[in-house]
């Protein structure tokens, strides 16, 4: 391949490169406009007043976008149904979260989240009776802990898979929200389970990224004004060793060469 051919590569090569780089620097800028109305949204499900949960006709249509962290509150009485935990790391250490089904006045199974118990220590039975519970709505989360599955036959649970957990209590049915509720710790109540320990934070890095890719793009255009620079000089060179070589047919000019060299 010749130099030209070499340049035109390079060349071509750094033309994609900065075209990858500035797609990536608006994408980022484009995620980080999402996430910033994501966390607008959430803060405002989260300081509202609570409202009633979904109705069982719109289950359906649940998502994250439209209803995680949603600020609810149920009605109802906890089944007798042994409690599930499931593992946990919160400020307060490790340990798991206490989750027991509530069946609502409406007739529907929620499974709520009562709350953290740090490992070794013992967490107190649900209230018995008419209970009225508030938290944030949450959704299922069926795909297991980070590198562990959940074992439902062994009674090992690394997350809050709703369906799974209501199947292996005997909840199946029609009637099992798909959903869980991170109850808020109630007030003036001690001992464990400690609700109200839902972290709702977000990570928004996408400045910085996108920062970090327009960056690229310009370290990218630099190499490429440079290799510009640089292939014209040498088309320029070239221009005129051939200039020199034409008027004077190949042979050095000796009016103006320096002295011959003798043996």
């Amino acid at each position: 391949m010749s130099a030209r051919a070499r340049t035109v590569a390079f060349g071509v090569a750094l033309a994609m490169a900065f075209a990858g780089f500035v797609s990536l620097g608006v994408w980022q800028v484009q995620r980080m406009h999402w996430k910033h109305a994501l966390i607008a949204r959430v803060e405002a499900r989260v300081d509202a007043a609570p409202v009633a949960p979904p109705a069982r006709d719109a289950w359906t249509a649940i998502t994250a976008a439209s209803d995680e962290y949603r600020r609810v509150a149920l009605n109802g009485r906890f089944l007798p149904v042994t409690e599930t935990r499931t593992q946990a790391v919160t400020a307060l250490g490790a340990g798991s979260w206490v989750l027991a089904p509530l069946c609502t006045d409406a007739g529907d199974i929620v499974l709520v989240n009562r709350g953290f118990v740090p490992t070794g220590e013992a967490a107190a039975p649900p209230p018995a009776g008419a209970v009225r519970i508030e938290g944030l709505l949450r959704i299922s989360e069926p795909a297991g802990g980070f590198l562990r599955r959940n074992a439902p036959a062994q009674d090992r649970w690394y997350s809050r898979d709703v369906a799974a957990i209501a199947r292996a209590r005997g909840l199946s049915g029609d009637a099992v929200a798909p959903f869980f509720v991170d109850a808020v710790q109630a007030p003036g109540v001690a001992g464990w389970p400690r609700g109200g320990l839902t972290v709702v934070t977000f990570r928004d890095s996408h400045l910085s990224y996108a920062l970090t890719w327009f960056g690229m793009a310009l370290l990218t255009a630099v190499a490429g004004a440079r290799l510009f620079v640089l292939s014209s000089g040498f088309r320029q060179d070239r221009r005129r060793r051939h200039h020199v070589e034409r008027n004077h047919g190949g042979r050095q000019d000796l009016d103006h060469a320096g002295p011959i060299p003798r043996c």
